[in-house]
C-alpha cells in the first residue's frame, strides 16, 4: 500500500510543477484522495461488497468533487489533475499513466449489463471539460482537447478535438513520448479558426478581383431609402 502512495506522490510531481512537497500532495491533492479511496473501494466491489463500495465512492465524491464508480478498472500512475466534476463509469477501463483534467466525464451509453464505457490505453491524455461516451476505444498516447465531445473509437497516437470529436493529427506520426507527456492547449488545432482564416483570404481574393472593398457587414441605415 506505502508503494502504490509514493508511486502516487511521484505521478503528481511529475505532470504538476505546482507541486512543492510529498505533505503538499497528501493533504491538498483531491485528485490523490479520489484515487486513494477508489483503489479500496475497488476492492470491496470485487469482493461483491457492492453497497459498501458505492458508500466509499460515495464519501469521496462528497470529498473530493470526484466521481469514480467503484467498478471502473484504473492502471496504475492515473492522475487527475484539478479534479473537480470529474465522472467515471462503472465499466469503464482505464491503462497505466492516464492523465485526466477537470470536468472530464468518462460516461456510458445504453442501459445492457455488458460494457458501456469506453477504454482508454495506456498515456492517454484527456483535456477539460471533454467527454468520452460510450463503449469505445482510446488507443495508447491518444490526445482529446478540451471540451471535446468524443463517440467514435481513436487509434493509438492520434489527436482529437470538437463536437463531435475528430482526428487532427495524422494516423501513426512517429513522436518521442516526451512530446505527448503533457497536454498542451495552446498547441492544439483550432479549426473554426482555420475556417474563419480560409473565408477571409477568400474574400481578400475576391475584393482584389473586384477592384471594390467588400463589407461584410454593410451599415443598414446607409442603405435605406430614407437615410
Amino acid at each position: 500500500m506505502f508503494r502504490r502512495i509514493r508511486e502516487q506522490i511521484q505521478t503528481v510531481f511529475k505532470h504538476d510543477p505546482a507541486a512543492k512537497s510529498s505533505l503538499e500532495v497528501l493533504l491538498c491533492y483531491p485528485g490523490v484522495h479520489a484515487i486513494l479511496m477508489h483503489r479500496a473501494a475497488h476492492a470491496l466491489y470485487r469482493s461483491r461488497l457492492y453497497v459498501l463500495a458505492r458508500l466509499v465512492s460515495h464519501l469521496s465524491r462528497l470529498a473530493t468533487g470526484i466521481e469514480i464508480h467503484p467498478g471502473a478498472q484504473i492502471g496504475r500512475r492515473f492522475f487527475i489533475d484539478h479534479g473537480m466534476g470529474v465522472v467515471i463509469g462503472e465499466t469503464a477501463v482505464i491503462g497505466d499513466d492516464v492523465l485526466l483534467y477537470q470536468g472530464v466525464t468518462l460516461g456510458g451509453t445504453g442501459h445492457g449489463k455488458q460494457r458501456r464505457h469506453p477504454m482508454l490505453g495506456n498515456h492517454v491524455v484527456v483535456g477539460s471539460g471533454a467527454k468520452v461516451l460510450g463503449n469505445i476505444e482510446l488507443g495508447q498516447w491518444v490526445k482529446v482537447g478540451a471540451g471535446s465531445v468524443v463517440v467514435k473509437s481513436v487509434p493509438a497516437h492520434a489527436t482529437v478535438v470538437g463536437i463531435p470529436g475528430r482526428i487532427v493529427a495524422v494516423k501513426g506520426v512517429t513522436v518521442s513520448h516526451d512530446e505527448w507527456q503533457m497536454l498542451e492547449h495552446g498547441e492544439l488545432p483550432d479549426p473554426v479558426g482555420q475556417t474563419l482564416a480560409n473565408l477571409n483570404e477568400r474574400l481578400s481574393m475576391l475584393e482584389s478581383r473586384s477592384g471594390f472593398p467588400i463589407d461584410p457587414e454593410p451599415d443598414i441605415a446607409e442603405s435605406s431609402p430614407g437615410g
